[in-house]
């Protein structure tokens, strides 16, 4: 009989308590790196989202002046809420984003800035060959 219960407990199968803690540690790791990241990549959408809102603004810009008889431009500063400047209808900013736009009809600047503050620095001083400006948080586009 005692053979039978010394059987018994040997078959018995589970994890033991310092494999558990391992496994809990190694994802520990695992999210310790993982979370940061998934942090620098969502802030960076704010980026695209205001690069979005540029490109967004300045496709409509140029439908309007494909009309031969739109010939000029005011300075116009945009708001999130969509907006109607000269028949042009611009479809509403990503989340706080505000942009101007400035210029003579040959030499349009399109400014979108980042109005979540969300938008890493060191992403737009790694972007400011392509128009980024860290010190005010603002995307510049020109239009020649």
């Amino acid at each position: 009989m005692k053979l039978n219960k010394i059987k018994k407990q040997a078959n018995e199968k589970g994890f033991t308590l310092i494999e558990l803690m391992i496994v809990i540690a190694i994802i520990g790791i695992l999210a310790a790196v993982a979370i940061p990241n998934f942090i620098a990549y969502r802030d960076k959408a704010y980026c695209s989202a205001a690069e979005k809102d540029a490109n967004s603004i300045a496709g409509a810009v140029a439908d309007y002046f494909a009309i031969p008889s739109h010939t000029s431009w005011a300075t116009v500063t945009l708001t999130d809420t969509s907006t109607v400047v000269k028949t042009v209808k611009f479809s509403k900013l990503s989340k706080s984003n505000t942009a101007t736009i400035l210029g003579p009809v040959d030499n349009i600047k399109i400014q979108v800035r980042d109005g979540s503050g969300r938008c890493p620095v060191d992403y737009m001083e790694a972007q400011a060959s392509a128009g980024w400006s860290s010190s005010t948080r603002t995307f510049h586009k020109n239009m020649e």
